[in-house]
């Protein structure tokens, strides 16, 4: 077998992941649809980082960007992608495959359907391992026996078939081969998809152990809430495309700058704090193929005013290490506490509220 071996020229100083101006498209019969839109975002070495949104907002998307897998008809259309300095977007696929689960590693969507069901778990383990290392059976069987003692897994099961492991089993199994070869990075893609409160639990768990004992960094990407708030350390809220706040994950969770983070906070249940009862956003995300000129958040938003309509907002830096794309954020005050309403956010139901939304003074 042939190993995908490459020499990068990695600059030390550089992020481990940087995202700039990120754009991705899908050519469809529609014609271009652009699911990313200019996004930024930053990884750090030995960090868990979280990217939360709606389903369709475009969080796997960047993923696939990212590792270089978008379906045939997408494409990263504009902006940048760097690893350790090194421009993903500008690598050959020899290049990509030698870069991906040596230093960059993937734990899909669905990664308990993942596993071929034909093979045994561990030759498809030891297949990974041997596309990128010269070793031999018995070196790579060893290194499988290591990784099933990491992700909490007996040794001994590692000759079964996946049929013969739980779906938490197997979800470890497939975190042991995301990490064969040592990687740098995991994306983890809804990592926890259709797995009980338990074992769900769990996998979080031994992800952050994972990081904590091999130092590795992590992207987390989930439309669950509570997930990231359990695992990661810094944050990017993605809604339609675009990332509408974004820094430490404990200052945005305790004071949120964004209207559309406090929908979600508002809608996420908690055993701490004073919240009474649950308020959903009202509507639905807008139409990848109907994207509204200005805000994209504009028509669920309550707070809204005629500047949203125009153009989209830049990220304003709001505090240390915390930004949001929002034109109000200087009257965030006054958003927090009437975000707490329920007939506020039935008020963002009206066309009224889409241009008008609450008084400026």
């Amino acid at each position: 077998m042939t190993q995908a071996t490459t020499n990068f020229k990695f600059d030390a100083d550089a992020p481990l992941l940087e995202a700039e101006d990120l754009v991705v498209t899908y050519t469809t019969s529609s014609g271009e649809l652009t699911a990313v839109d200019e996004i930024n975002f930053i990884v750090d070495e030995d960090e868990i980082f979280g990217l939360v949104g709606e389903s369709g907002c475009g969080k796997s998307t960047v993923a696939q960007a990212i590792l270089s897998l978008l379906p045939n008809n997408g494409s990263v259309s504009a902006g940048s992608v760097r690893f350790r300095g090194v421009e993903l977007t500008d690598l050959s696929k020899r290049e990509m495959d030698a870069l991906r689960w040596e230093h960059l590693s993937l734990i899909s969507q669905g990664a308990m359907n993942a596993l071929n069901p034909v093979h045994r778990i561990s030759s498809q383990i030891i297949e990974a391992i041997q596309a990128h290392r010269d070793v031999s059976d018995t070196t790579a069987r060893e290194r499988v026996a290591e990784l099933f003692e990491i992700v909490g897994l007996d040794p001994d099961r590692m000759e079964d078939y996946p049929h013969q492991f739980s779906g938490g089993m197997k979800q470890r199994a497939y975190i042991a081969m995301s990490l064969a070869l040592d990687p740098d990075l995991i994306i983890a893609d809804e990592p926890t998809t259709a797995l009980d409160v338990i074992v769900q639990d769990q996998i979080l768990k031994r992800l952050k152990e994972l990081r904590d004992e091999l130092g590795i960094s992590v992207i987390i990407i989930s439309h669950d809430i509570s997930v990231i708030a359990e695992t990661c350390n810094r944050l990017g809220v993605m809604y339609s495309g675009k990332i509408m706040e974004y820094g430490d994950l404990k200052e945005i969770f305790a004071s949120p700058f964004n209207p559309y983070t406090l929908g979600l906070q508002n809608a996420f249940p908690t055993l701490r704090g004073k919240q009474q009862e649950l308020i959903s956003i009202p509507g639905s995300p807008p139409d990848i193929a109907n994207l509204p000129h200005g805000c994209r958040f504009l028509q669920r938003c309550p707070f809204a005013v005629n500047e949203c309509a125009e153009k989209h907002p830049p990220l304003y830096e709001v505090s240390d290490d915390q930004y949001s794309a929002c034109y109000r954020h200087d009257e965030i005050e006054n958003l927090r506490r009437e975000s707490k309403r329920r007939e506020t956010w039935q008020h963002a139901k009206s066309s009224e509220s889409i241009m008008g939304g609450f008084s400026d003074d």
